[in-house]
């Protein structure tokens, strides 16, 4: 009796684990998306409500963004993303770490100027804070095709 019972306790721990780790991975596709149209709309309190205030945003020229710097130049079109599509998104969670990898195909239209493209490779990093999962770190390299 008692082995059926640890046998149980067991299980039911193992089924707990193993679904929190898929609602974690359903709740960072869910904040990656939510990234992705904050992202084309530039709506302030969506981009600031998905990072943290330490966000490093690295661009794939080079440059890094902090917070500030990355809600601004979004909410003042400075970056203009018309469209986003991402493609070949993976996830991995490490405790309360998320890692992201996807490749970002965009049309740009930055400062008001003609229609742009970018087509990137991104790596991710989401924190977890209490139930939420909040933007770390981002960075991106050029890709050569749209995957």
């Amino acid at each position: 009796m008692i082995k059926k019972l640890i046998f149980a306790t067991t299980f039911l721990m193992a089924l707990s684990v193993f679904g929190q780790k898929k609602n974690d991975k359903d709740a960072v596709s869910d904040a990656a998306e939510e990234l992705r149209s904050a992202m084309i709309s530039g709506e302030k309190s969506a981009l600031e409500s998905l990072i943290l205030p330490e966000l490093t945003y690295g661009h794939s020229g080079g440059h890094i963004d902090d917070a500030t710097e990355f809600v601004d130049k979004l909410v003042s079109k400075k970056s203009d993303f018309v469209t986003i599509d991402i493609t070949n998104q993976t996830i991995n969670i490490v405790d309360n770490t998320a890692i992201v990898r996807h490749h970002f195909y965009a049309t740009t239209a930055d400062s008001g100027k003609a229609p742009g493209d970018v087509t990137l490779d991104v790596l991710l990093v989401w924190a977890k804070v209490k139930n939420d999962w909040k933007l770390l770190a981002r960075q991106a390299v050029k890709s050569e095709k749209k995957k």
